[in-house]
């Protein structure tokens, strides 16, 4: 299991060039690649989306890539002839100005801004990929890496709080059974209180007690948190992400609290599935991590 948060960093350098690459992955329901590199190399983004979706499922991943000339490099200068040429056509005219010839020499074309410039080499894609690769699978193992650690500790969070609902779900079926004899004595309290004598074995309450067993009856709801819990467990182990299926089992788990909640008509019960719902909720936040 992995988490969607993570980060990778890796490089790569041969006699052309050297690429350095940062990986950077959030939380998001589908996945989503955002490359940042040189407009010369915009031609590989998808490739670089490509290989990055083999190792991701869920989240937004930014791709940072810099790219450097290398040792072999040849730096490239560039000349404006236009601009050398008005600027000898100035000189010239300042000559015929003061009265007598100024030609410009090679320092003054040079000390000129723009006329000769200085560049890097030009960035070929697919040598840039020669290095760009390397580089991207180092920082994927980086990023892969982390975002397992940190889904390990979800993972244990996980468990150890799944015990927690397995312990209220425990609760409440240890105390069902003693509903329906308090339910007996409340009934006929108030029906003594209110000033009616009804007999115990009356054949009145005890269809009353039947109806009143029946509405709140909990057992399926008990046998479905009890499916639930394993196959929250089979995902946790699960090779494939189990992000999504994982919030699905979340709102049934809320699900079938709530409806125990609801059925149960009792205040123990009632505290136990406020913190069981509690619980869940708990579960839920960290499950928009999971990949």
């Amino acid at each position: 299991m992995q988490s969607m948060t993570g980060f990778g960093r890796g490089s790569a350098t041969n006699e052309l060039w050297h690429a350095e690459v940062e990986l950077s992955s959030v939380n998001r329901k589908q996945a989503e690649v955002v490359v940042q590199a040189p407009r010369e190399i915009a031609e590989l983004e998808g490739r670089i989306r490509k290989e990055v979706l083999a190792f991701v499922s869920r989240g937004r991943v930014q791709v940072a890539i810099r790219i450097e000339p290398g040792q072999a490099a040849t730096p490239k200068a560039r000349v404006d002839a236009v601009l050398a040429k008005a600027f000898h056509e100035a000189f010239e005219e300042l000559g015929k100005s003061v009265g007598h010839p100024l030609r410009p020499e090679a320092a003054d074309y040079l000390r000129q801004p723009g006329i000769v410039t200085l560049g890097g080499s030009e960035i070929d894609a697919e040598q840039a990929w020669l290095v760009i690769e390397p580089a991207l699978a180092e920082a994927l193992r980086g990023l892969v890496a982390m975002r397992r650690a940190e889904g390990g500790h979800l993972k244990a969070d996980f468990i150890e709080r799944l015990g927690n609902l397995a312990g209220f779900a425990q609760t409440i079926a240890d105390d069902a059974p003693q509903r329906l004899p308090r339910q007996r004595v409340q009934l006929h309290k108030r029906l003594r209180d209110a000033g009616i004598e009804v007999d115990l074995n009356d054949e009145r309450l005890i269809k009353e007690l039947a109806l009143f067993a029946d509405r709140c009856d909990v057992s399926e709801e008990l046998t479905r948190l009890d499916s639930h819990f394993a196959k929250f467990r089979e995902y946790l182990e699960a090779e494939d992400a189990p992000g999504r299926a994982l919030d699905f089992l979340c709102q049934e788990l809320f699900r079938e609290f709530n409806t125990i909640g609801s059925k149960a008509n009792d205040a123990g019960i009632a505290q136990t599935i406020v913190e069981a719902k509690t619980e869940v909720e708990k579960i839920r936040e960290q499950v928009q991590n999971v990949e």
